[in-house]
């Protein structure tokens, strides 16, 4: 998982145990079957072969046998190979290490924000018509819930949510809508919860008072 316009490091994971020289090894990392990402001829990187997105994006670090993937976005999700060959002779090379990886992009989503939608007085047999939205987030979150709280007692409710992605940057934006009888208890505090996903968590709204 790496952070939106933030720097990857898809590693080969190889050992060398038996010590070759780099002069003696071609290694390329791609992406899906046919995208060459970053390719070292016999101790040279090479740019023949790159597809144009990768071009001037990648450093090596052969120490580590580690790429870095400058300035992440989106569209570069996906599965990863390294493969390292080692020259046999003048003509001919064998493949002695593989290995991959998959990468997911993880931008954050603003704090949800609550809006009254209703307009002029409260009536206390009137609704409560509140939206609440977060936007410029990846990947798409779960769902989002309200909590509604007066003395002791809250309870949660999930409402349908709108989602719109961005034709360019593929961020997400996310609104839900509450429609409610207007509280005429005590105080109530209503605040709204965006639910993300990979393990991400939640991030909650500042509450709204009425």
């Amino acid at each position: 998982k790496a952070f939106l316009h933030h720097t990857v490091h898809l590693s080969c994971y190889f050992p060398n145990s038996q010590k070759i020289d780099i002069k003696n090894l071609l290694i390329f990392w791609q992406k899906g079957t046919n995208k060459v990402v970053h390719e070292v001829y016999y101790g040279q990187e090479k740019q023949d072969h790159l597809s144009p997105e990768y071009i001037n994006r990648t450093k090596v670090d052969m120490g580590k046998w580690t790429l870095q993937l400058l300035n992440a976005g989106v569209e570069d999700e996906g599965h990863y190979q390294c493969i390292i060959m080692e020259k046999v002779d003048e003509q001919s090379t064998k493949v002695i290490h593989k290995s991959e990886c998959s990468l997911h992009i993880i931008a954050n989503y603003s704090q949800p924000e609550i809006a009254e939608l209703h307009s002029g007085e409260l009536k206390p047999n009137g609704y409560l018509n509140l939206s609440c939205s977060s936007s410029g987030g990846y990947p798409e979150p779960k769902e989002m819930t309200w909590l509604i709280s007066h003395e002791n007692i809250t309870r949660s409710t999930t409402t349908h949510m709108d989602v719109s992605q961005d034709a360019e940057t593929k961020l997400y934006n996310v609104t839900s809508k509450l429609n409610i009888p207007v509280p005429t208890k005590s105080r109530t505090n209503i605040s709204c919860l965006l639910h993300l996903r990979e393990q991400l968590g939640s991030l909650v709204s500042v509450p709204l008072g009425i």
